[in-house]
């Protein structure tokens, strides 16, 4: 949830007139497109992006533009320290109750959540360059060389090391990643006993056995399961998926997970 200053921006879910297709926009508090982000928005779509992605990427856009016209910054011409105001502003500034009635302990972004606003900004602002409507000091100021003196796992150097040289953005929190969470098999089986349906039942056991994601294991098929002769695994093909205005669904990758049969 993000903060929308009086008089600011903010995402709003837009459906086609034509096709019925569905995409995110941003307006002001008079329901004016910004033209901008839309057009950015737009452009996440053509490249594949999903639609949670672009409705994530709308609101983070929103707060950035609200900022700007309360801080008098402008929008297209921010400078470092402007963007470091932002930067600092979006982990100070508590966000909205939750409660009707506005009360409860004041809630904050963390730094994390700071850096991933920012990183939308950054795309925002990259793709305003490329199309001439921010200036090119502007989006070459985002970011820094920096010589990568411990190589991550799997990363190519190169022959000569010319990959060590990297481009890395200059703001962001040292936010520390928080390491994966799970549930334990009492947990789990809470899950499966409160599930009602035998679907919700199957979702919990695959969800737990394979460690897939939620929307690879809606989009399963009984194609996607295959029975290994003489085995006690059996194997499902989970796909990533991107759903069309016609509420079909593209693959467009996919992985194996193996889980036992029972």
């Amino acid at each position: 949830m993000f903060v929308i200053m009086a008089g600011g921006y903010r995402a709003e879910r837009a459906l086609g007139l034509v096709d019925g297709s569905i995409a995110w926009v941003v307006v002001d508090d008079g329901f004016s497109l910004h033209e901008k982000s839309c057009a950015f928005l737009a452009g996440l779509r053509a490249r594949g992006r999903s639609s949670n992605t672009e409705r994530v990427y709308a609101g983070r856009v929103a707060v950035y533009l609200s900022w700007c016209e309360a801080s008098g910054v402008d929008w297209a011409r921010p400078g470092l320290l402007d963007l470091a105001r932002f930067l600092r502003w979006l982990v100070v500034e508590p966000l909205p109750a939750r409660g009707r009635d506005g009360g409860g302990v004041p809630r904050f972004r963390t730094e994390a959540t700071a850096n991933a606003v920012m990183t939308a900004v950054c795309e925002f602002l990259r793709f305003g360059s490329r199309q001439g409507w921010v200036p090119t000091e502007v989006a070459a100021s985002l970011t820094e060389p920096r010589y990568l003196a411990y190589l991550p796992s799997g990363f190519d150097p190169g022959e000569q090391g010319q990959f060590r040289s990297v481009r890395a953005r200059m703001l962001k929190y040292a936010a520390a990643v928080e390491g994966p969470q799970w549930l334990s098999d009492e947990q789990i089986e809470q899950l499966r006993a409160a599930a009602v349906r035998g679907r919700d039942r199957f979702l919990v056991s695959v969800l737990a056995c394979t460690g897939m994601r939620i929307g690879e294991a809606l989009g399963l098929h009984r194609q996607d399961m295959h029975v290994l002769s003489n085995s006690a695994w059996r194997t499902l093909r989970a796909c990533r998926l991107r759903s069309s205005s016609s509420m079909r669904t593209t693959y467009y990758a996919t992985r194996a997970r193996p889980m036992p049969a029972s």
